[in-house]
Order: structure tokens, then C-alpha cells, then sequence
């Protein structure tokens, strides 16, 4: 695929952002269309969102459990970029209209905020583990430009891996006190439960899924750098949320978040 077309379908990607309103998918148009390919057209996307002013915080990686794999019919982990734009407070009001918002669905996770730059390949989960300084709650709100998440792993990347919003919790925890991949998540929409799942859920281990973004980022010269906010996906299945809903989550040993949804 050529620079010209790979610049259309960022430029496309991020048009249907600005005017809220879904895609054909890519891999329908562009059946031989590649993960590398993916990429690049995800970088133009947030080339354009970075000429509006937005920063990179952080990253993300998504789908990475078999919940979420098997209920988007995508069967390995995507990644993505974080801007300061995205990031919402948490216990705040998150307007569909401020945001963007078309067809978002909440996600539970771990975040890591790391303590020292990682620049793959080669990085483990113990080398995880040593850089973070902190992990904290957090609220992933997703949301696919492309119609109806009818998605494949080719088209989520070039999405920016679905990112629409996210929020932290207030807390922070040293990650060495913790038995991460023990770690209890409980969902709730509007006071009724809607996911539940355990930091096993991600690779068998957060810190096995932070590695293998590290490393998968590290193959394009990407690194991770200190003070960055890694997200290391959803340990239960997505829930959809509209205007009038509100989720909140407790992650045992970890904390809570909350957010609510208007238009």
C-alpha cells in the first residue's frame, strides 16, 4: 500500500472522529491490507490528533483476553497510543459529544505508571515489574470508528486499538505489594454487576501483557518512557454504556473508579 493511500485511510480515520459517524472496515476495502500497514495508517491518525495540539501520555494494549478476544472475534492483542485528550477524571461526566463518542463500551483494567523508560525487544515482565512506579484502577472506555466493531485485528490497529477515553482512579500502589495476576475486578452499570474477572485474565499476568507491548512497540522504535500510563487491558468482557449510564469498578487491593455518561 502506498504513502498516499495509507495517509487517506489515517486522514479518513480521523474525520470519522471529528464527525462522530462510523466506517466501512478497512479489511472489507482492502482485503490484503497488513498489521504493518495498520500501523503506519494508526500513526497518521495520531499525526493529526497531535497537530490539533494533543499529546502522547501513554499506551495501550487491547484484547488481550480471551473474553474480549472471543466476543470480538479477534484473536490477538492490539496497540495503540494515549493522548492527554482522551484521559477524563475520574467520578466526572463524560459527554458522548465532547468526546466523540459513537458506540463505546467500558473496560476494567490495571494501568501502570512507570518509573523508568522500557524500550523493547527483549523486555519481560520482571523488567515490568522493576520500571513501574505505580498501578492504579482504571476505566478504558472504547469506542471502534469502524461500523458495528465489526472488526479485524488489522482494523482495530489502525483505529488507535479502538481508544476513546479513560480515567484512573485516585489511587496509587506500590506494584511489588501485590499479587498482580490475583487482582479482583468487579463491574458495575447502573448498581448491577456486569463483568467480573482476575489480572490473570491479560496474558496470564499484567505484566506479561505490558511486556508484550514493550516488545511489540520496540520492533518500530518505539519506547516506553518514564511517567508514561500504560493501560494492559480489560480483565472482563466489555460492557456498552449510552447517555444516562454510569459504571463503576473496585480492583481488590487496588481501588475504584467511577464514571457517568451524558450526551
Amino acid at each position: 500500500m502506498d504513502t498516499q493511500l495509507i495517509e487517506a485511510l489515517g486522514d479518513e480515520l480521523f474525520h470519522s472522529l471529528l464527525e462522530r459517524r462510523s466506517l466501512e472496515p478497512l479489511t472489507a476495502r482492502y482485503p490484503d491490507l497488513t498489521l504493518d500497514t495498520a500501523y503506519r495508517i494508526s500513526l497518521r491518525f495520531l499525526q493529526r490528533r497531535q497537530a490539533l495540539g494533543e499529546q502522547v501520555v501513554g499506551k495501550k494494549i487491547g484484547v488481550t483476553s480471551r473474553a474480549v478476544q472471543d466476543m470480538l472475534d479477534v484473536h490477538q492483542p492490539d496497540f495503540g497510543f494515549l493522548t492527554d485528550r482522551m484521559q477524563v477524571a475520574d467520578n466526572s461526566d463524560v459527554s458522548f459529544a465532547a468526546h466523540q463518542l459513537v458506540q463505546p463500551r467500558a473496560e476494567g483494567e490495571i494501568a501502570f505508571i512507570l518509573g523508568e523508560d522500557l524500550h523493547g525487544p527483549g523486555i519481560t515482565a520482571e523488567d515490568v515489574m522493576a520500571a513501574s512506579q505505580w498501578v492504579v484502577p482504571c476505566f478504558e472506555i472504547v469506542d471502534s470508528r469502524i461500523a458495528d466493531w465489526k472488526i479485524r485485528i488489522q482494523d482495530t490497529v489502525a483505529d488507535n486499538a479502538s481508544c476513546g477515553v479513560f480515567a484512573l482512579g485516585e489511587q496509587r500502589i506500590n506494584p511489588r505489594e501485590l499479587d498482580l495476576a490475583k487482582v479482583e475486578l468487579h463491574l458495575l452499570k447502573n448498581g448491577q454487576p456486569a463483568g467480573h474477572g482476575f489480572g490473570s485474565a491479560v496474558q496470564g499476568h499484567p505484566c506479561e501483557a505490558v511486556a508484550w507491548l514493550a516488545n511489540t512497540l520496540g520492533k518500530f522504535d518505539i519506547p516506553f518512557r518514564k511517567g508514561e500510563i500504560i493501560l494492559s487491558g480489560a480483565l472482563a468482557p466489555l460492557v456498552p454504556v449510552q447517555p444516562g449510564d454510569e459504571v463503576s469498578l473496585t480492583l481488590s487491593g487496588l481501588g475504584s473508579a467511577n464514571l457517568r455518561f451524558v450526551p
